[in-house]
């Protein structure tokens, strides 16, 4: 969608979702305080900070692609029901931010405070890639005690009754939180060094990497509908080559097609699927923010090394 029509978009969206409200929902919101995420792994780390006094919901649906995801009508008489919208920042829900922009809800940014890691420093990133903010500050347990931090922040703001308990959730999950870090950085520390890399199909480990001791490579650099370009592919077989990298990966919301070639042209093993930008439903494999770190640190050490890090000797 070009921008002119984006803004007339989201012009008439507002108008609209705005005569929706003032015909009327009084009555319709629950005595907790309704917290409104642009995904799912925000509101997980948002329900376990609000506890039982608050109800978190995602914007998004399960497995959906947030990058440049596009919000509808619907989307906005939700915003307009909420008590308070969490937004990541990086620039990786600007989409809507904009739509907020003439909207009288509290909101804060859950990345607020963490130093952002720009693409072009990401080692082996390309001399083109853009001088951007990498988004997936999430991807990091150490960054994420700061969402929760600021979550609780958040909460206590519009819910000051139970300001004292969010605290005490926040502090609760950023234990839980250290304790997974951990967890990896243990695990890396018993690699080789040319062993000690994460080759994946987007750039959204970058924290992940830098907080354990991991050195990232990717193909591209964010998510996009664009394929990988030739330099794009021949840039990361070159690097699985010449580290000798025994495993590659790639996320659950993008095509492994690319990763597949460069397995096949490197013979590394293909690591198998991490997840990123969304949980999975309730049955699946990372039903929370806390299953995904767990699954991601186990298929990453059990793809470089052949070994399940869950059933390892204590």
């Amino acid at each position: 969608m070009s921008q002119v029509r984006r803004g007339a978009f989201i012009a008439a969206v507002v108008l609209l979702v705005t005569a929706l409200g003032a015909c009327g929902s009084a009555g319709t919101q629950s005595d907790r305080p309704k917290v409104l995420t642009t995904f799912t792994v925000l509101a997980d780390i948002a329900r376990n900070v609000g506890g039982s006094h608050a109800e978190a919901v995602s914007l998004t649906k399960f497995g959906a692609e947030i990058h440049g995801y596009e919000p509808t009508p619907g989307d906005l008489h939700k915003a307009m029901d909420a008590s308070l919208v969490v937004v990541n920042g990086l620039h990786l829900d600007d989409w809507f931010e904009r739509f907020l922009a003439d909207m009288n809800v509290p909101r804060i940014v859950a990345s607020e405070g963490i130093e952002p890691m720009h693409i072009s420093e990401i080692p082996g990133a390309a001399a083109d890639d853009a001088d951007r903010p990498n988004p997936h500050a999430w991807m990091s347990p150490t960054a994420a005690k700061i969402y929760a931090a600021n979550i609780a922040t958040g909460l206590a703001r519009v819910d000051p009754e139970h300001a004292e308990d969010y605290r005490r959730n926040a502090a609760k999950y950023e234990r839980q939180l250290d304790a997974e870090q951990q967890r990896l950085i243990d695990a890396v520390a018993t690699l080789p060094d040319n062993e000690r890399a994460l080759v994946s199909c987007e750039g959204a480990f970058s924290y992940l990497a830098r907080d354990t001791g991991l050195t990232e490579h990717y193909i591209w650099p964010v998510n996009s509908e664009q394929e990988a370009t030739p330099q794009q592919m021949r840039r990361t077989v070159e690097f699985v080559r010449a580290r000798d990298v025994p495993a590659v990966f790639c996320e659950s919301t993008v095509n492994d097609a690319p990763m597949r070639q460069v397995q096949a042209d490197t013979g590394a093993r293909y690591g198998g699927t991490l997840y990123v930008d969304s949980l999975s439903e309730a049955d699946g494999p990372v039903p929370t923010y806390l299953d995904l770190l767990r699954h991601d640190i186990s298929t990453i050490v059990a793809g470089l090394t052949g070994k399940d890090l869950d059933r390892a000797e204590p």
